[in-house]
C-alpha cells in the first residue's frame, strides 16, 4: 500500500496542477463593458464583411476576404476540400473565435458588441462531432432550456429522426446517456445533437458537417423535415456531400481560406471549376444534371 501511495501521490499532484492551470486561465474572448442591442428588423441576418482570421501566434491567415450574407428563410451551404476553412467560418458565428479583420454582423450588429449569452441564445449550433453529456436523453435535448415543455422536446427529436431509436429504449426519453455519449452509436449521437440545437427554436441554425454519420435514407428524411420546420429561419450548412446541398439557396465554395465560387448548384456547375470537380467526384453527370433542374 505504501509503495502504491508513493506512486499515486506525485501523479495526483501533477493532475491537480494541470486542472488549476485550466481553471485559472482567463478567457480571451470577453464582453465589452458597454454592449449594444440587436436590430429587430434584421433578425436572422448573418453578414460576413471582408472577414479574415488567423489563429493566435500563426504567421498566415486561415481565412481571407470572406464576404457573404446568409438570410432568414434561406439555406446557405459551405463546401470545399479538407482544410479549406469551412468549419473555421462557422465557428466565428457563435464567437468561438474573434475575427482578426473585417466585420461579422448578426442581426445587424457586430458580434463583438453584444453579450455572448444573448448572441448564443439566437444560434442553434451542431458541431462536427456530436457531444453528449452524462444524464438522460431528456436532459441532453433540454440542455439549452431546462424548462421547455415535453412536447417541444419530442418535436425536436421527431425532426431530427431520433424518435425511432428513443422509443425502442425501455425508458425512452429517461434513458441514461454515458459521459460523451459512449453508449449510443455515432448516428444516434448526431441526431440527438441536432435535436438539442432545434429544441431551443433558434433563429439561426448552423450544421457543421452534422449529417456525415447518417445513412442516406435518414439524411434525406431529416433534410425534408428540416425544410418544413425551418421556414423563416437562417440555415447554414457545412457539407461534404453534394447531395446534402443540391437545393441550397446559396452555396459558398471555399479553397485555401478564400471564396472561389458563390451561387446556386446550377450556377456553380457552369462557372466554378472547383465545385464541378467536387461534384463529379461524388455524383454522375446524369445525377448532377437532375439536381440542377
Amino acid at each position: 500500500m505504501i509503495s502504491i501511495i508513493s506512486i499515486m501521490l506525485p501523479r495526483a499532484s501533477v493532475s491537480a496542477r494541470r486542472i488549476n492551470e485550466v481553471l485559472e486561465t482567463e478567457a480571451s474572448i470577453k464582453d465589452k463593458e458597454e454592449t449594444k442591442e440587436f436590430v429587430e428588423n434584421k433578425k436572422g441576418y448573418v453578414e460576413f464583411k471582408n472577414v479574415s482570421f488567423r489563429y493566435p501566434d500563426a504567421d498566415t491567415e486561415i481565412l481571407e476576404d470572406i464576404d457573404f450574407t446568409a438570410k432568414p428563410g434561406e439555406t446557405t451551404a459551405l463546401i470545399g476540400s479538407t482544410g479549406s476553412g469551412k468549419s473555421t467560418v462557422v465557428n466565428l458565428i457563435p464567437r468561438f473565435y474573434d475575427v482578426t479583420g473585417g466585420e461579422l454582423l448578426i442581426d445587424g450588429v457586430n458580434v463583438k458588441d453584444v453579450p455572448q449569452k444573448e448572441l448564443r441564445k439566437r444560434i442553434g449550433f451542431v458541431p462536427q462531432k456530436g457531444v453528449l453529456f452524462s444524464g438522460t436523453i431528456e436532459s441532453n435535448i433540454k440542455y439549452g432550456n431546462s424548462s421547455m415543455s415535453d412536447e417541444q422536446m419530442k418535436k425536436a427529436a421527431e425532426i431530427a429522426q431520433a424518435t425511432d431509436f428513443i422509443e425502442r429504449k425501455e425508458k425512452q426519453f429517461k434513458s441514461e446517456i454515458a459521459q460523451g455519449g459512449n453508449n449510443v452509436s455515432g448516428g444516434q449521437k448526431q441526431r440527438l445533437s441536432i435535436a438539442r440545437a432545434l429544441a431551443i427554436d433558434p433563429e439561426i441554425i448552423v450544421f457543421d458537417d452534422s449529417f456525415s454519420a447518417l445513412d442516406f435514407k435518414t439524411d434525406s428524411k431529416l433534410r425534408e423535415e428540416l425544410a418544413k420546420q425551418t421556414k423563416g429561419k437562417t440555415v447554414i450548412i457545412v457539407a461534404q456531400r453534394i447531395s446534402t446541398i443540391l437545393n441550397a439557396d446559396q452555396i459558398i465554395v471555399l479553397d485555401e481560406g478564400k471564396i472561389v465560387g458563390k451561387g446556386t448548384h446550377k450556377e456553380l456547375l457552369k462557372n466554378c471549376e472547383q465545385y464541378r470537380e467536387i461534384a463529379l467526384s461524388q455524383l454522375s453527370k446524369e445525377e448532377l444534371e437532375g439536381g440542377a433542374n
